[in-house]
């Protein structure tokens, strides 16, 4: 399965180049060209010549992971986070480090060795270290380099209804998403780019826009569910199981209205569930491409995903294949509308 290749491969902000050659190898054949520019983003255009309006659709390569910093003389390592994430949900998580993919556990002082103020408040980062089995330092410098980043060893599974576990599902269901729509066939340019360092400040995606100047952006995203215990119904952001989330404001972007309304407009056209995104925290890198010089016209069509930027999230089947068809729904639309 697709999502199974795309999560369980790794790609830390800087360093997406697994999640890139897994990429490049499913979409050749389906695209009339193919590059990778500078910065990493992974660019794929069909139709480059054609008129019409040109089309970006993004979604970007990397995952929030944490970085090597230290080795301690007993061996543990130490470490920094690279991009969103919560110290409190890292005690005691399998992680698998570097290139070779060497297995670790993230340690922390065991509770019964806790003072009671301790106990009280959430372990920080620098309390936290990660047990790869090794001895010493010496041992542990043979298998770890300083740089060398960990990510969650959280394997694919699906179970209850519909539901899907994994790592990184921010972004690689966008991701998935994007390389399913670009084997559909087009009339009018259309430009899929696989974007580095989100997680770290939209880098990659104002770098390829800057290049493409698009006339009309679509963000692919995977966004926080926020129907979990604990958040009051009136404050979900998105729910897990009604829909792809529609995004009118984040704190990177005000979104296009006409384009919102005619997404909004398809998907009650064709019957297709979506809702729309309740609060204006987080960012994507629909922020940088609508900047991007003379400016485009952006929207975000995201996946709804509970425990988003921890070891494992939740998406629903149903909200991902209802996001593939809006989006394909939107792209035949702007063909007989604009295209020649």
């Amino acid at each position: 399965m697709l999502l199974r290749k795309l999560t369980e491969a790794c790609g830390a902000p800087g360093q997406e180049g697994e999640v890139r050659a897994l990429i490049r190898s499913e979409i050749e054949g389906y695209v009339d060209e193919i590059r990778t520019d500078a910065l990493g983003n992974l660019i794929a255009v069909k139709n480059p010549s054609a008129p019409g309006p040109k089309v970006m659709l993004a979604a970007h390569m990397d995952e929030v992971a944490l970085m090597i910093l230290g080795i301690e003389k007993n061996g543990l390592l130490r470490f920094r986070p690279i991009g969103g994430i919560d110290p409190r949900v890292l005690v005691a998580k399998t992680v698998l480090v570097g290139e070779k993919k060497v297995p670790g556990v993230i340690g922390s002082k065991p509770i019964h060795l806790q003072r009671p103020e301790e106990r009280q408040r959430p372990l920080s980062i620098d309390e936290l270290a990660i047990d790869i089995g090794a001895k010493s330092q010496e041992e542990a410098e043979k298998v770890v380099n300083l740089g060398d980043c960990a990510y969650f060893a959280t394997k694919f599974e699906e179970f209850g209804q519909d539901k899907i576990k994994a790592k990184a599902l921010d972004d690689r269901v966008g991701c998935a998403l994007l390389i399913e729509l670009l084997k559909q066939n087009y009339d009018i340019p259309v430009y899929g780019v696989f974007t580095v360092q989100e997680e770290v400040g939209l880098r990659g995606a104002g770098v390829a826009a800057y290049q493409i100047q698009p006339d009309v952006a679509i963000v692919l995203e995977g966004t926080t569910a926020s129907d979990v215990p604990g958040s009051d119904p009136h404050k979900h952001a998105t729910s897990v199981g009604k829909g792809p989330a529609i995004t009118i404001m984040d704190r990177t972007v005000i979104t296009h209205p006409p384009l919102v309304r005619r997404l909004i407009e398809l998907a009650e056209e064709h019957n297709i569930p979506y809702q729309i995104r309740r609060t204006n925290t987080g960012g994507t890198d629909a922020g940088q491409i609508q900047l991007t010089a003379g400016g485009t016209k952006a929207a975000v069509i995201a996946v709804p995903c509970r425990y988003i930027h921890s070891a494992a999230s939740v998406m629903s089947k149903k909200d991902y294949e209802a996001a593939f068809r809006l989006t394909s729904v939107y792209l035949q639309d702007l063909q007989e509308r604009e295209g020649n």
